[in-house]
């Protein structure tokens, strides 16, 4: 199997608007990034995207890619999930409605931003879901998925795990329980914001190498990066062995 990158970005993505700082202003196309999704193709050669935020569409036009058979939705926030509107002309092209995993909240949400998408009398041009319910363990094509529960800020989110990967975005807790789903991993991919201040509802640097020591993943993987954490080639040198950068395009075998 195989995990793609497409955007390894905070919900403001680097650069931001307005701002001038080393980060936002670098050259370097490791420090350019779109919010935070992540493209998984299977054994089979099926595509499951892991949330589909506002950068989808350039995601999916810089990465060259065509298809994408099944979302997975971590959460509800509009930086994961605003873009499913620019999953129609894969709809169109399949003709079949693409189906969205999430939890029972997230669906709801889905529902009330999209209700385009779900009516019974469809405009032209519309999108179409079909929802499921993520409660436990699950498959898709084939594949086991799953779903560790952490907590962002105050609401329940999920993380998926493959094999022995694991994707976890916008954490700032991980429970004992849900940590038992994390050990023996070969890759852990985690978000962390920035270096040193404390976060509301992300992990921040020492934290996420706290769990690196703790949970001793082969190697992590830190996405959900703001223009806080540092420019991506001064940060690589400072990491830990076998802790690294995410960045857009990267892509992982396992």
């Amino acid at each position: 199997m195989k995990l793609k990158f497409l955007g390894s970005g905070t919900s403001q993505g680097v650069p931001v608007i307005a701002c001038h700082c080393e980060v936002c202003t670098s050259l370097n196309p490791k420090d350019k990034r779109f919010r935070s999704s992540a493209l998984v193709t299977t054994d089979s050669g099926k595509k499951i995207l892991i949330d589909c935020g506002p950068d989808f569409r350039m995601q999916m036009l810089d990465n060259s890619e065509e298809q994408v058979d099944a979302v997975l939705l971590t959460h509800e926030h509009n930086d994961h999930v605003i873009g499913l509107d620019d999953l129609r002309p894969l709809i169109f092209k399949n003709r079949k409605n693409i189906d969205l995993y999430c939890q029972k909240r997230v669906g709801d949400e889905v529902r009330a931003r999209f209700p385009y998408a779900f009516s019974d009398v469809k405009y032209p041009g519309a999108p179409s879901f079909d929802l499921h319910e993520i409660d436990d363990t699950f498959s898709i094509f084939g594949t086991e998925i799953i779903p560790v529960e952490v907590m962002h800020s105050k609401i329940k989110i999920l993380g998926f795990k493959f094999k022995k990967l694991a994707y976890i975005t916008d954490a700032s807790f991980i429970s004992d329980q849900e940590k038992g789903k994390l050990q023996d991993l070969d890759y852990l991919i985690l978000n962390c914001i920035r270096r040193e201040e404390l976060h509301p509802a992300h992990f921040i640097l020492p934290q996420a190498l706290e769990l690196f020591e703790e949970l001793k993943p082969k190697k992590l993987y830190l996405t959900h990066i703001s223009h806080h954490l540092g420019l991506h080639d001064v940060l690589e040198q400072e990491l830990p062995d076998n802790v690294r950068l995410a960045y857009d395009g990267l892509e992982l075998q396992f």
